[in-house]
């Protein structure tokens, strides 16, 4: 049994995401995340990290109507090993409900996420607590506040489970806000006192819990 339940609720499509973890040492977390775009799809996915929250497991399983894929990713010695499977037509599906085929589950070349120390699976709020806690962005100090963090990250794409590099800039800005970046999108994300997700602008936000509004 897990002590912690985080649920949120999905802004950008019909969607939800439910979370059983335990962050009393580094993280363990059990999720599932449910969506409608681009195709009805569950994912559920297993989390475990160091106690200075660097991943060091991210389990995925994905499926919908005809197809199912899954993906596993550990790191160990500063490099990632891989493992996917998948059952059906993932592509089949897409292009009957008029969208581009998806990429294979994983990487081709894993060597291609040296350097990532965090995951962050596509439109899930919990793993953008993975680079805030590991970073101390949800208590920076005075000299930290508002230095940009610059990341190289595996980032799972649902519901292809695909696994690329991606580079993100993280900024802690103080007040209960974190700032997201890459080359395309900008967001100020709002964060409990232990670096959760409470409103991700555009993308989610949690059930029950409304984020305080902040002067300015």
């Amino acid at each position: 049994m897990l002590p912690s339940s985080l649920f949120w609720q999905r802004k950008d499509t019909a969607g939800a995401e439910h979370v059983l973890a335990d962050s009393s040492d580094g993280l363990y977390a059990r999720g599932t995340a449910l969506a409608v775009d681009p195709i009805p799809y569950t994912c559920r996915y297993e989390l475990r990290t160091g106690p200075d929250w660097t991943t060091s497991y991210f389990d995925v399983a994905a499926e919908g109507a005809g197809w199912a894929r899954t993906v596993r990713l550990e790191l160990a010695a500063g490099r990632w090993r891989v493992t996917t499977a998948e059952q059906g037509n993932l592509d089949a599906v897409l292009a009957a409900a008029g969208h581009a085929g998806a990429g294979l589950p994983g990487t081709e070349d894993p060597d291609l996420l040296y350097g990532a120390f965090d995951v962050d699976l596509s439109g899930s709020p919990l793993t953008n607590t993975l680079p805030v806690r590991r970073l101390g962005l949800h208590h920076p100090t005075t000299d930290d506040t508002g230095v940009a963090h610059r990341l190289n990250v595996a980032w799972v794409l649902l519901p292809s489970l695909e696994v690329v590099a991606a580079d993100q800039i993280y900024t802690a800005l103080g007040e209960g806000r974190v700032r997201f970046a890459n080359e395309t999108f900008s967001a100020d994300i709002a964060i409990d006192d232990d670096g959760f997700v409470l409103d991700y602008p555009g993308l989610a936000q949690r059930a029950g819990q409304p984020h305080p509004q902040r002067a300015g």
